[in-house]
């Protein structure tokens, strides 16, 4: 049958920008389709990114998709809710009723992040609520941090932290760490307080601290929370494709092969939908390297057709 594109990326951020933008490179027809969410979309600036530190999250994007564009691609606005294996590759579904086909897909539709129940901390996430120091640890060095201890891992956090700020206070929340977590928190200069979060609070864009249950207040510039992140959407089930959970405890994740291959031939995932810690620029290598890997899988499969007729 006839489709529509050789390859539909599925998630318009850093990954799948990378990706249509090898594929488009090797004059393959590729589809973007993207629901305008990036994770990242409430931080100021993108780092750790060589040549673009600074750049603001929705600024990239559309460099991005002026580059996909400008070798052939085409980028559309809209959200993919189903996709489905047909006879020569894949029918995607969109949330408008249209459905698109193509002989591979390329999933980027990156993650959730699921945060602690408390009042105030989505409404400053990615800014003046934290959970990366190499995103964004720079920005808040030598002022008041304030870690919220959900799991272990806001003590891995809390001592990444320690190396920015010297006034650093770990609130054991809904966490207590023991006693050989309490020794290298100590060692590290961080202070353990063992009382629950009330709420943030801020004026305006400006961080005041925590709220504790006993009425106090906590000064402090930054919260920093460690996040549950799970891939969105509905669309990896439509397909087959499982989460596992990750080692960390952090939160969920697609397997891939080193090429970004998933469980289910023609389908390949790059990001944070397989990697829940990759920074921007390695989500973007990973969409380069799958866009690849699907241009070579489609040269194969050419190949092997052309030499059994």
């Amino acid at each position: 049958m006839e489709l529509d594109h050789e390859v539909i990326v599925i998630g318009g951020g850093a990954a799948g920008l990378s990706a249509a933008v090898a594929l488009a490179r090797s004059r393959r027809s590729v589809l973007v389709i993207d629901a305008g969410e990036p994770r990242n979309a409430p931080a100021e600036g993108v780092h750790n990114f060589l040549s673009r530190d600074g750049i603001s999250p929705s600024e990239l994007v559309a460099a991005g998709r002026v580059e996909v564009r400008h070798y052939g691609g085409e980028v559309r606005d809209g959200r993919a809710t189903a996709a489905e294996r047909i006879e020569d590759g894949f029918a995607v579904t969109l949330e408008d009723g249209d459905r698109v086909t193509a002989r591979r897909l390329v999933v980027t539709t990156g993650v959730v992040d699921e945060l602690p129940d408390i009042d105030g901390l989505r409404e400053h996430w990615g800014r003046g609520v934290l959970h990366c120091p190499y995103c964004h640890g720079w920005e808040v060095r030598d002022q008041a941090i304030a870690v919220v201890a959900s799991s272990a891992n806001s003590v891995h956090q809390a001592l990444l932290f320690s190396q920015l700020t010297e006034e650093i206070t770990l609130v054991a929340h809904s966490f207590v760490p023991d006693d050989d977590a309490r020794s290298m928190l100590a060692g590290a200069g961080v202070t353990v307080l063992e009382a629950r979060v009330d709420r943030v609070e801020a004026e305006g864009s400006v961080m005041r601290g925590l709220r504790l249950d006993d009425g106090s207040l906590l000064p402090a510039r930054a919260v920093v929370v460690a996040p549950r992140s799970v891939p969105r959407g509905s669309l990896l089930a439509s397909l087959g494709i499982e989460t596992v959970a990750h080692s960390s405890g952090s939160g969920e994740y697609v397997e891939v092969d080193p090429l970004g291959q998933s469980a289910v031939p023609g389908v390949y995932l790059a990001g944070n939908i397989t990697d829940i810690a990759a920074q921007v620029m390695g989500a973007a290598a990973a969409g380069t390297r799958a866009g690849a890997a699907v241009n070579i899988d489609l040269v194969m499969a050419d190949a092997r057709e052309k030499v059994a007729a």
